[in-house]
């Protein structure tokens, strides 16, 4: 990691100087860094907070006179500098550093060009500019995880957020989550392979650029997926692994209770929707994807001796096949 290259370009106006330590330990874990650009119009005293900053972290203050008042002065000239930059071939990657969206079409420029794309910004930062971005970390959610860490806490970490900038809607849902995991080892099923933890890491971030463990109230990601009922880890010589938890035998037992339901149903059977709701209620998280079906009705008609028939109403019944 120490060969990838980081030009770091941070929106003074935009982002609080109290940031600037977790912004620049958080891009050494993904490389070296090479620029350190803040822009601003250092004529101001709303600039005074970060002149502090310059000197310590070694920061290459750029001036923006603010031309028209309420402007955010700064962008194109962090903008001008990021595709100079980009020409010049200098760098492997970028971190862009603020909460405004103006910066979206920029991110998706310089990963267009092959470049990685590090975004930071408080939970207020628009979707547009987060799902821009290669990958996104929250800077409040970074401040928490290093006080918890000060005070050597056993609790979990938890993003604590004001009620004008909350979180509400910022986060992926953790359901979405398990859902995903669980297509991604279906299909890997399908291909005879193993699913590995580092590749379910990576094609989380890669769907969705602000997919962070640390969000949820974890430091790692076998602690995050450990915990969930839907999944096991297994250890291989090759790095950890997940699977479905114990999916031939719940299938099983799912398959002899469908029988058993339909068959008590007689020969009028059972209406699907409501097969599936006793289901959910026996089975807590019952999920046909979990199988590879992609819907319900999929997953009965696999079952052996069960049939399912459309009525006249466009209903569907299932009973016992031939049973009339």
């Amino acid at each position: 990691m120490e060969d990838i290259r980081f030009a770091i370009l941070i929106d003074s106006e935009n982002i609080s100087a109290k940031y600037i330590k977790y912004i620049l330990g958080e891009v050494t874990k993904y490389g070296v860094i090479t620029y350190k650009r803040i822009y601003g119009d250092w004529t101001t005293s709303q600039a005074g907070k970060w002149k502090n900053a310059l000197q310590e972290y070694s920061l290459m203050p750029v001036q923006q006179f603010r031309n028209t008042v309420g402007k955010n002065a700064s962008d194109s000239a962090l903008i001008i500098d990021a595709m100079d930059i980009l020409y010049t071939g200098d760098v492997d990657g970028f971190c862009i550093v603020s909460s405004d969206s103006d910066f979206t079409r920029l991110a998706s420029r310089l990963r267009e060009s092959g470049k990685q794309v590090i975004g930071m910004g408080e939970n207020k930062t628009p979707r547009s500019f987060r799902a821009a971005c290669t990958v996104f970390t929250s800077l409040e959610l970074l401040v928490e995880q290093d006080m918890e860490e000060e005070e050597d806490s056993a609790t979990a970490v938890e993003i604590v957020c004001d009620e004008a900038a909350a979180c509400t809607g910022r986060r992926t849902p953790r359901a979405d989550i398990e859902n995903d995991i669980a297509a991604i080892i279906v299909e890997n099923a399908d291909k005879g392979r193993p699913t590995g933890l580092a590749e379910v890491g990576n094609r989380l971030v890669k769907k969705y650029s602000d997919f962070d463990v640390r969000t949820y109230g974890y430091s790692t990601l076998s602690k995050f997926v450990g915990e969930m009922d839907r999944f096991e880890l297994v250890a291989l010589a090759g790095g950890p692994s997940i699977k479905l938890r114990n999916s031939d035998s719940r299938r099983a037992k799912i398959e002899e209770f469908v029988r058993k339901t339909v068959s008590a149903a007689g020969k009028n059977g059972i209406e699907l929707g409501m097969l599936g709701h006793r289901i959910y209620h026996s089975f807590d998280g019952f999920k046909p994807k979990d199988f590879g079906y992609s819907t319900f009705a999929s997953f009965v008609r696999s079952i052996p001796g069960i049939q399912i028939t459309r009525g006249k109403d466009n209903s569907q019944t299932v009973r016992i096949k031939n049973e009339k």
